[in-house]
């Protein structure tokens, strides 16, 4: 469906939990985006050594993950973020490595957002902030959203939704972000 140009999609795993439920989610939302024509990487945290922010004088002394990490979501049509909710925010991994990019990495990129949860509430919280960093930094965060409530019981032991409903509206994120971002970058 991504006609004049492929579309690069990157989703940003705001989880260090190995075998995280938000690895998982990305992994489905990416699949959507995947099968409309994008090119997707799951950017996994846990695989950055990155440094928090503001910890050194310049970022010329920032390790070379960080700039790896930043390069490829600046090269991104559209970006996933997915994220844990703790303590009704999205996660400080995700936080940081947010906190180390400038608008040059989102500014005029289609951003989804997917969070989980470990209570029956949901991730609304975390994605109405992720929502706000979003627009802050220039970015066109899509209106559609997914949270996962339940998340240690809502996904099976392979990484697969349970609910094939939810499954559909964590792929339809992946999709959403491709079919806009390849919109915006159409000529």
């Amino acid at each position: 469906m991504v006609s004049n140009k492929q579309i690069y999609v990157v989703g940003l795993c705001g989880s260090l939990r190995q075998g995280s439920t938000t690895h998982a989610a990305l992994t489905i939302a990416l699949a959507g985006a995947k099968e409309v024509g994008a090119e997707v990487e799951l950017l996994d945290l846990s695989e950055y050594q990155l440094i928090f922010h503001g910890a050194v004088a310049d970022e010329s002394e920032y390790p070379p993950d960080v700039f790896i990490l930043k390069e490829k979501v600046k090269r991104a049509h559209g970006i996933l973020l997915g994220t844990p909710e703790y303590h009704g925010s999205f996660s400080g991994v995700l936080k940081n490595a947010l906190d180390l990019m400038r608008y040059e990495e989102f500014e005029n990129k289609v951003v989804g957002l997917i969070g989980v949860s470990g209570g029956r509430m949901g991730a609304g919280n975390a994605l109405s902030m992720l929502r706000i960093v979003g627009a802050t930094l220039r970015a066109w965060v899509i209106p559609n959203d997914v949270s996962i409530p339940r998340a240690s019981q809502a996904f099976d032991e392979n990484g697969n939704l349970r609910d094939p409903e939810l499954a559909a509206r964590v792929k339809t994120i992946g999709r959403e972000v491709t079919q806009f971002a390849a919109l915006y970058n159409s000529k």
